[in-house]
């Protein structure tokens, strides 16, 4: 009887805004599959795909781990960037050594800019309706 394969996942979850985004990487050869397709496929924007790939390039594993995510929550931006900060936590799993750059880049700090709520009396956030002395 053969011994089973040791197989590594290493999972993690990223938030941004109102998104969540769960991510799991298994070593393969680099594809990133967001909610069933392809990244380039779901976000449709380049510039939200190179987003996605920075923790990898910061800490030299780009085409080492292919990834699976699963986000709910938000717009494209939001849930793009919580899927970073989920990539980022999930390669200090891989490798503690990963910590300082991934700090220093600013990759593993929680977003915490939210929508402001509405006031009453208000007709958003903050705006006012327009003021007249008369």
């Amino acid at each position: 009887m053969a011994a089973p394969a040791v197989f590594e996942e290493y999972m993690a979850t990223g938030r941004r805004k109102t998104s969540v985004a769960r991510v799991r990487l298994v070593p393969g050869s680099g594809r990133i599959v967001v909610n069933g397709r392809d990244a380039v496929d779901y976000f449709g924007r380049e510039v939200l795909v190179k987003v996605l790939a920075e923790p990898f390039a910061i800490t030299d594993t780009l085409g080492k781990f292919d990834t699976k995510v699963n986000v709910v929550g938000g717009g494209f931006t939001g849930q793009a960037e919580a899927t970073r900060h989920g990539i980022a936590r999930a390669l200090l799993l891989v490798n503690e050594e990963y910590r300082r750059p991934l700090k220093q880049a600013g990759l593993l700090r929680r977003d915490p800019r939210m929508k402001e709520r509405h006031k009453y009396g208000l007709k958003k956030a903050r705006r006012a309706s327009q003021f007249s002395k008369r």
